[in-house]
C-alpha cells in the first residue's frame, strides 16, 4: 500500500507547488474513515482509493482531483458526510466527492431501461465537471485490475459493463491507453478461452519474429538520422483484444492477420511528422487505403496522428503512427492532457472543458431533453461511442465527423435537425447520389431540401448516428400527432355543425379544464386517436346545449344515433355517396390517420363508414360489412366519411376475393395471370384443398376502385378452371 509521503512525492514530481498539507490531511482522513475495512482480495480497503489516486497522478492531474480520488469512497462506505468533507477540504473537493458518491450507486443491470437511466445520470453528473469522469474511469480501471477476487457472475457483469460503456467512453474522451487496458481486462473475463488462445498465438508469433521489432526500429532510426530528423521509434505487438476484434470484424483467422506489429514514431514538431512520412513512404511500399491523416483532420476526441501501413522488412506489414510529444500525450490521456503543468503553474481544470472530447460529452447530455425514453438515450450514446469515424465536408468547408457507415441523412442531421427533416436528396462531390449512399473520408456532401418534407419512419432503421435516429423518431411522432389532430378537427367540425353550434379554438381553450387536456392540440389529437369522443367535447364546450328529445329506438341507439347527453340524442346521419358534410378519405397514403380492416378492406365506389378506435384512429368499413354489427351499441364511434374523389393522386386499396378452382396443372398460373393482366396487385394467396377435385383460394389484392375489382372478378368467372368467385367483405 502506498505510503503518505509517496503520494505527496508523486504529485510534487510534476507540480512542485502542490498543497502538501491538504494531501496529507486527505490521506489521514480517508485512512481513519476506512479503518479496518477489507476488499474481496483481503487487502485493506484504503489501498483502493490510493491506487486510484496513483493512476491519476500518472495523468498529472490537479490537487483537487487527487484528493477527491483519495476520498471518493468515504461518504458511500464510511460514516463520513459531504458536509464534513466540505468543512475540512472546501467546496470544490466536496462537489467532486458528492458527484462520485452518486455515481457509486449506479450499478448497471441487464434491463435496458434501468441501464439507460443510470447512464443518463452518470453523464449528467460528469457534465458539470469532467474530473468526476476521470476519477470514475480510474476507479473502474483499478477495479478491473483486481477483478479476479470477485464471484464469477459478478466478474462477468462488471466486465460486460466495462467493455460496453466505460471503455468506449474512455476512448471518446481520448484516453486511449486506459481504453485499451479496460478492453483487455474485460476480454479476459468475458471470453477467457479466446483470450488465452490469442495470447498464446501472439506469444508464439513474437518468439518467431523476435528480432523483427528491433530490426525495424534500428532501420527507421538510421534513415531518420540520415535525413537529420530527431525521432524516437518504439514497436510492440498488438493487444489480444485488438487482434480478436479484427478477426471477428473481418472473419479471418489469426494466421491471416498481416499487421500484428505496430510502431510509434515521436518527433519534436508537426513539420517533422510529414518529413518522417516522406522517409517511410520512399523507403517501403505503402499499403493502399491504409493512410489516415488525423493531424490535418483531428478526431472528435482531439486525437492527432498520422497512420500508415507499409510492407517492411521480410515482406511483413508494419503499421506506423507518427505524432509529436504533445499529440502522444493527448493520445494517451485524452481530455486529461489539457490539465497540465508548465513551470510549476497549474492550468485550470476549466481548460479541459475546451477540448473537443468534452464538448462531445456536453452535446450528448444536451440530447437528454430530446430522448423520449432511457432506452433511446442509451441507444443514442452507444451508437456514438462504438463507431469509427469518417470526415466529410459541407460545400462551405464545414468539417463534419460521422461514424463509419454514415449516409447523407446522418450528415444532414449532423449539420442541423431542420436540415435532416427537410432532406429529399444529396450531392456527393458534385454528383447526385442516393440518400443511403455510404460516405467516405473527404466526401463533400450537399443536401437537397424541401420545406414540405417529413422524414419517412423507415429512415430510423437506416441511419447510424444516434442524433439522426432520435430526430427521426421525434419528427415521426410529431407527424403522426399532426395527422391525428387534423382528423380530430374534421371530426369536431362536423360534430359541432350537427349540434348547430360554432366551434372555435377560444371556446375550446376555455373548456380545457373540463376535458383534462393541456392544449387545444391535445384535444384534437385525442379525438383523432379515438381516446376522446366528439360528443364529450360538444358537452364540455356547450354544457347547456339543448337537443331534440326523442325516445331511444328499440335495441339501443344503433348507428343512426349520436349520444350527447343521457336521455338526449341528436340524429346521426348515415353516409351518402354525395354527402358533402362527411369527412373526405383519400386512403392510407393521405394526411389522415386511417386504416382498413385486414379481412377485406374497402375500395372507392363502396359506401363507407368510419369507426373510431382508441389510439388507432379511424378504420374504414364498407357499409354492408357484417363487422359493423359489433359497433351497434357504440354510436359515438361512428363517423360520416366519404371518398375524396378530388384527390388526383392514384392509390391502390385493399380487397379480398374467394375462389373455388378445379385441381389441374396451371390453374394458379391462369388465375394470377388474369389479375396481373388487369393491373391488380396480389398481396397474398391462401389455399385449402377440401377434396381432390377442388381448391379453395383466398386472394388479398389491391385495386384502384370498385369498377376495377369487378372487372377482375368478371374475367376470373370466364375461366373454365374457376368454378366460383366472389368478393369477401368481412
Amino acid at each position: 500500500m502506498m505510503r503518505q509521503y509517496e503520494l505527496v512525492d508523486r504529485v510534487k514530481r510534476y507540480n512542485p507547488n502542490a498543497d502538501e498539507e491538504m494531501l496529507d490531511r486527505a490521506y489521514v482522513y480517508a485512512m481513519k474513515a476506512h479503518g479496518s475495512q477489507k476488499r474481496a482480495s483481503g487487502d485493506p480497503f484504503f489501498a483502493h482509493p490510493l491506487e486510484v489516486a496513483a493512476i491519476l497522478t500518472d495523468m498529472r492531474l490537479d490537487d483537487a482531483t487527487i484528493i477527491a480520488a483519495v476520498l471518493h469512497d468515504t461518504v458511500e462506505d464510511t460514516a463520513a458526510t459531504i458536509d464534513e468533507i466540505r468543512h475540512l477540504f472546501g467546496d470544490e473537493i466536496a462537489r467532486l466527492v458528492d458527484g462520485l458518491t452518486k455515481l457509486k450507486k449506479l450499478d448497471f443491470v441487464s434491463k435496458k431501461a434501468t441501464q439507460g437511466e443510470n447512464f443518463r445520470k452518470l453523464l449528467l453528473a460528469v457534465a458539470a465537471d469532467v474530473r468526476v469522469l476521470l476519477v470514475k474511469l480510474a476507479d473502474r480501471l483499478h477495479n478491473m485490475r483486481t477483478l479476479d477476487h470477485m464471484r464469477s457472475d459478478k466478474r462477468l457483469r462488471i466486465a460486460e459493463e466495462t467493455v460496453e460503456i466505460y471503455a468506449p467512453l474512455a476512448g471518446r474522451m481520448g484516453m486511449q491507453e486506459i481504453r485499451e487496458e479496460l478492453e483487455e481486462l474485460a476480454f479476459r473475463h468475458i471470453k477467457p478461452d479466446a483470450h488465452a488462445l490469442i495470447t498464446a498465438k501472439l506469444a508464439g508469433f513474437v518468439d518467431i519474429n523476435q528480432g523483427l521489432i528491433g530490426e525495424i526500429e534500428a532501420e527507421l532510426g538510421q534513415r531518420f538520422a540520415e535525413r537529420g530528423i530527431t525521432a524516437t521509434v518504439s514497436g510492440r505487438a498488438k493487444r489480444p483484444y485488438s487482434v480478436w476484434r479484427k478477426m471477428e470484424r473481418k472473419s479471418i483467422s489469426f494466421e491471416q492477420l498481416s499487421d500484428i506489429f505496430g510502431f510509434r514514431v515521436i518527433v519534436p514538431n508537426v513539420e517533422d511528422c510529414y518529413r518522417v512520412l516522406g522517409v517511410i513512404h520512399t523507403t517501403w511500399a505503402m499499403v493502399p487505403g491504409r493512410y489516415k491523416d488525423y493531424i490535418s483532420t483531428p478526431k472528435q476526441n482531439d486525437y492527432r496522428s498520422i497512420h500508415t501501413t507499409v510492407v517492411g522488412p521480410g515482406h511483413q506489414r508494419v503499421e506506423l503512427q507518427i505524432r509529436t510529444e504533445g499529440m502522444d500525450r493527448v493520445a494517451e490521456f485524452g481530455v486529461a492532457a489539457h490539465a497540465i503543468y508548465k513551470d510549476g503553474r497549474t492550468i485550470s481544470a476549466k481548460d479541459m472543458t475546451e477540448s473537443s472530447a468534452y464538448q462531445w460529452l456536453r452535446r450528448t447530455v444536451d440530447t437528454l431533453a430530446e430522448s423520449a425514453s432511457p432506452e433511446e438515450f442509451l441507444e443514442h450514446t452507444k451508437l456514438e461511442l462504438f463507431h469509427d469515424q469518417v470526415f466529410c465536408f459541407s460545400p462551405k468547408g464545414l468539417l463534419i465527423a460521422l461514424p463509419r457507415g454514415a449516409t447523407p441523412i446522418d450528415f444532414a442531421y449532423a449539420v442541423h435537425t431542420d436540415v435532416g427533416n427537410s432532406a429529399v436528396g444529396s450531392k456527393i462531390n458534385g454528383r447526385n447520389a442516393p440518400l443511403l449512399t455510404e460516405l467516405q473520408n473527404g466526401d463533400e456532401v450537399e443536401i437537397v431540401r424541401s420545406n414540405g418534407q417529413v422524414p419517412p419512419a423507415a429512415w430510423e432503421s437506416l441511419v447510424v448516428t444516434g442524433k439522426a435516429r432520435a430526430a427521426i423518431r421525434r419528427a415521426t411522432r410529431a407527424a403522426v400527432r399532426r395527422q391525428y389532430a387534423g382528423l380530430g378537427r374534421q371530426i369536431l367540425d362536423r360534430a359541432f355543425d350537427r349540434a348547430g353550434r360554432p366551434l372555435n379554438d377560444e371556446k375550446l381553450k376555455a373548456a380545457l379544464p373540463r376535458l383534462a387536456r393541456a392544449s387545444v392540440e391535445d384535444v384534437l389529437a385525442s379525438v383523432g386517436r379515438g381516446e376522446m369522443f366528439s360528443g364529450d367535447v360538444v358537452r364540455a364546450v356547450y354544457p347547456d346545449l339543448e337537443t331534440e328529445k326523442r325516445p331511444m329506438p328499440e335495441g339501443g341507439a344503433g348507428p343512426g344515433w349520436f349520444d350527447l347527453k343521457q336521455g338526449e340524442n341528436l340524429k346521426f346521419k348515415l353516409p351518402k355517396a354525395d354527402d358533402g358534410n362527411a369527412i373526405p378519405i383519400a386512403g392510407m397514403g393521405s394526411d389522415l390517420a386511417v386504416r382498413f380492416p385486414p379481412n377485406g378492406g374497402a375500395v372507392p365506389g363502396d359506401r363507407i363508414v368510419g369507426i373510431m378506435s382508441a389510439g388507432e384512429g379511424v378504420t374504414i368499413y364498407p357499409i354492408q360489412s357484417p363487422a359493423l354489427a359489433a359497433f351497434d351499441n357504440e354510436p359515438e364511434r361512428w363517423l360520416d366519411v366519404r371518398w375524396d374523389l378530388e384527390d388526383k393522386r392514384k392509390r391502390r386499396f385493399p380487397a379480398r376475393i374467394a375462389l373455388q378452382s378445379i385441381n389441374e396443372p396451371g390453374t394458379l398460373a391462369q388465375i394470377t395471370t388474369v389479375i396481373a393482366e388487369h393491373d391488380g396487385n396480389i398481396d397474398s394467396v391462401k389455399m385449402d384443398r377440401p377434396n381432390s377435385d377442388f381448391t379453395d383460394m383466398t386472394v388479398d389484392l389491391t385495386v384502384w376502385d370498385l369498377k376495377h375489382l369487378n372487372a377482375i372478378i368478371s374475367e376470373l368467372r370466364q375461366k373454365p378452371v374457376v368454378s366460383a368467385v366472389e368478393r369477401i367483405i368481412a
